[in-house]
């Protein structure tokens, strides 16, 4: 035992002590952040830059019926042609020509929007919506109905369900099912790819220390099946420190830098609702003062969409299943690493390792649709998928017999995997000059000596 403690040490402090492992430990938190505030930051933003459109509107039906906005400037043009104002686009100063035809009401597909580049998204949806409007409030008209724009005013609802999970003691916990989506999404792919990534680091250091001959000098005082274990283990302990350190950087990162965004997004929302607020009114002809509200979600508010899961066991979930999945795949990557010479003699061998990983990726999206279907169900009593598969459905509420039940499986076929690979590895780990195929590794697990 104290020689695996050693070979745990030796593993653990030559990997944390490498730059790499610091810069990716500090960065990762960072990118982390910058996903989860980057896009509503860059969606609070408007272009600053002056947009003026030209518009030749041969129905007579649009003009004033597209709104300006502080960067966003119409010019309706009368007698004037698309060819005549094609020669003089680069001279006029405009920046796209707005071409609605005589049909345009019957057949609003007809309208088109010419310029010498690729028109800006806001650009193309502010004038849709404000075409789409008139479209159909002209329709509307059609139907000879009286006050029946009020009328559909009146009638049109949005709705957000809201979902709560209680338990059997009658506690009540609101929850939200994109975040749930989000935490279960997140999980299994990270559990995919610290796996895989360090599961691949176990086989390449296997092959380092066979290539350079080391392992022969350390075999002459350890006993393989430790040497196997304290590199594992070892590797195990450096995955486990930076993922709580991202854990703990991520969460502190974002808090802040959520709380942030949220004081300098508020003024900008607070803003573009009193113009829309402000337009709106206009057309109605309604006058008086704006209401907006002064702040929009607040950092503790996105807090409490957490609040509805069970933060302790999906964190205790994911190490658990993390430490044991890894372990598994190790041993597998491990006697891979054992039976070749050099990486690219480990593609064929690899690959029935990685296929369950692939597959488990494939699974966790029909599994995120549908948590307790019988396809999430099996594949995450799978010991090969399970690891990935379980923590999808976790955040969706799992039977603990279920639970207890996929871990003692994963429990019990890593005790297997592991004393099938250590039989391999001790006769691997000296073998050279020849590719092995796992029919000739199955074999060495049935020797005796």
């Amino acid at each position: 035992m104290n020689k695996i403690l050693l070979i745990i040490e030796r593993e653990f402090m030559s990997r944390v002590k490498k730059k790499s492992f610091i810069i990716m430990t500090l960065l990762t938190p960072i990118l982390f952040a910058a996903l989860m505030v980057g896009p509503s930051l860059l969606a609070s933003m408007e272009s600053t830059e002056l947009t003026k459109i030209a518009v030749i509107d041969e129905s007579k039906s649009f003009e004033g019926k597209i709104k300006e906005t502080e960067y966003i400037k119409i010019n309706f043009l009368s007698n004037a042609t698309t060819e005549d104002f094609k020669k003089d686009f680069e001279e006029s100063g405009y920046y796209a020509l707005l071409y609605i035809n005589k049909t345009a009401i019957s057949n609003p597909d007809s309208i088109i929007l010419y310029s010498n580049k690729q028109p800006s998204i806001d650009i193309v949806t502010h004038i849709s919506k404000a075409i789409e409007k008139e479209v159909e409030a002209n329709k509307l008209k059609a139907y000879k109905i009286e006050n029946i724009e009020e009328i559909m005013k009146a009638i049109k609802t949005n709705i957000d369900v809201r979902t709560i999970k209680w338990s059997k003691d009658g506690e009540e916990k609101e929850s939200n099912q994109f975040v749930t989506m989000g935490i279960a999404y997140i999980m299994s792919f990270l559990m995919y790819m610290m796996v895989l990534l360090f599961g691949t680091q176990v086989m390449q250091g296997v092959i380092e220390e066979k290539t350079n001959r080391v392992v022969e000098v350390i075999i002459s005082s350890v006993k393989p099946f430790q040497l196997m274990m304290g590199k594992i283990l070892g590797i195990a302990a450096v995955c486990l420190v930076q993922i709580l350190s991202w854990i703990v950087l991520t969460y502190a990162i974002g808090t802040i830098t959520i709380s942030i965004v949220a004081d300098k997004a508020a003024p900008v929302k607070t803003e573009q609702a009193k113009k829309m607020a402000t337009n709106e009114l206009q057309q109605q002809n309604i006058s008086g003062d704006i209401k907006t509200p002064e702040k929009s979600m607040s950092s503790n508010e996105i807090m409490k969409l957490f609040e509805g899961q069970n933060v302790l066991l999906i964190l205790g979930s994911f190490i658990f299943y993390f430490l044991f999945g890894f372990l598994l795949y190790a041993a597998l990557f491990a006697a891979v690493g054992s039976a070749v010479d050099s990486i690219t003699d480990t593609q064929q061998l690899v690959m029935p390792i990685t296929l369950p990983l692939i597959l488990s990726i494939i699974v966790m999206i029909s599994g995120i649709k549908s948590p307790d279907g019988p396809l999430a169900f099996w594949f995450s009593m799978i010991p090969l998928t399970s690891p990935i598969i379980m923590l999808t459905r976790i955040p969706f509420g799992v039977p603990v017999w279920q639970l207890a039940l996929s871990a003692t499986i994963l429990v019990l076929s890593f005790i297997v995997v592991t004393w099938m690979a250590a039989k391999i590895y001790r006769t691997g780990i000296l073998l050279y000059g020849k590719k092995y195929s796992w029919a000739e590794m199955w074999k060495w697990i049935r020797y005796k000596n």
